[in-house]
């Protein structure tokens, strides 16, 4: 068996390693790969691996040998899925593996917002606490999360793992999503969790119906005290509308770790945007993480080759 790896220096730029997929496969590794050398790279191949590489009909046409798709992610978005099912290709994802990290990381935005640790070390570090004629100093707000409302939209696997770590910081929770599920915090309109969220964090995926729920309309049925946390989709937002708010201080702070367009572009609106906080799409990219990730990918390519295989998201 053939197995090619499109793109996988995101997921192991080198502190971890691809030869346990060696037991079962004649592999072949890329760091990265260009849109023009798809065809070349995938060729012959029975298997690929891939994370963000978009996968349409016209190139399946081309990859004769092709039965097995692995998507390094949860998302799964790239592949055109029904085009891969009628080639017989199976497509897999890798569910829950980050949500622990996910979950972390939306809490050290929501603490950089509470708590402003980069800019007091900065601070610090400038020298302005030797010059301070008192024991402390604050140069900005600082706030409690204990009996702040936090919303959530989307209620998976992360969105619960938040709700977790909300009510631990004593956070009053709210959620809205498309299912009542047991044991959930008290569900709402998406009209309410807009009125009552002090940070609203995302948690869906981007679909049609998701696609820039939060817009102008959105935030102006927001308190402008309220935050916004993003480390779902950049296309759940109007980064335009975001970056307006912010701006006019109709918004108190947004920070995201995925945007629109990825790799960011020199014109993306958030840049520079009064209190955003960006961070590169990392929330997913702890080592333990990772490994996580490959531990599951490897066990959906074992299970494929028993026929049996799992997490499947095209046999509908």
């Amino acid at each position: 068996m053939k197995l090619t790896i499109l793109d996988g220096h995101a997921v192991n730029p080198g502190d971890l390693t691809w030869d346990a997929f060696k037991e079962f496969a004649d592999l072949t590794v890329y760091e990265r790969t260009p849109k023009e050398l798809l065809k070349t790279r995938i060729g012959d191949s029975d298997a690929i691996f891939l994370n963000k590489i978009q996968i349409t009909e016209e190139l399946l046409q081309e990859c004769p040998n092709l039965k097995y798709i692995g998507v390094l992610a949860t998302g799964y978005n790239v592949i055109e899925l029904e085009a891969a099912k009628r080639h017989g290709i199976t497509v897999t994802n890798i569910p829950a593996y980050s949500t622990d990290s996910v979950a972390q990381h939306v809490f050290s935005l929501i603490l950089n917002f509470t708590n402003q640790v980069a800019s007091h070390n900065d601070s610090v570090h400038k020298g302005d606490w030797i010059r301070s004629p008192d024991f402390c100093y604050w140069n900005s707000s600082l706030l409690e999360l204990s009996g702040k409302v936090l919303g959530i939209y989307g209620y998976g696997n992360i969105g619960k793992k938040v709700a977790v770590l909300g009510k631990a910081f004593g956070m009053n929770v709210i959620c809205c999503t498309r299912t009542a599920k047991p044991n959930m915090p008290q569900r709402v309109t998406f009209e309410n969790l807009l009125k009552y969220s002090d940070f609203l964090t995302l948690h869906a995926p981007l679909t049609d119906e998701t696609k820039e729920i939060i817009n102008k309309e959105a935030i102006t049925q927001m308190k402008n005290t309220a935050y916004i946390i993003n480390t779902a989709r950049g296309g759940l937002v109007v980064e335009q509308d975001i970056a307006r708010a912010l701006n006019a201080d109709e918004l108190a702070g947004y920070a995201c770790d995925v945007v629109n367009e990825e790799p960011m572009k020199a014109d993306t609106p958030l840049l520079g945007a009064k209190n955003c906080i960006i961070t590169p799409h990392i929330a997913w990219a702890p080592l333990e993480t990772r490994k996580r990730l490959m531990d599951i990918a490897l066990q959906n390519l074992k299970a494929y080759l028993d026929n049996n295989p799992i997490n499947v998201v095209n046999d509908k």
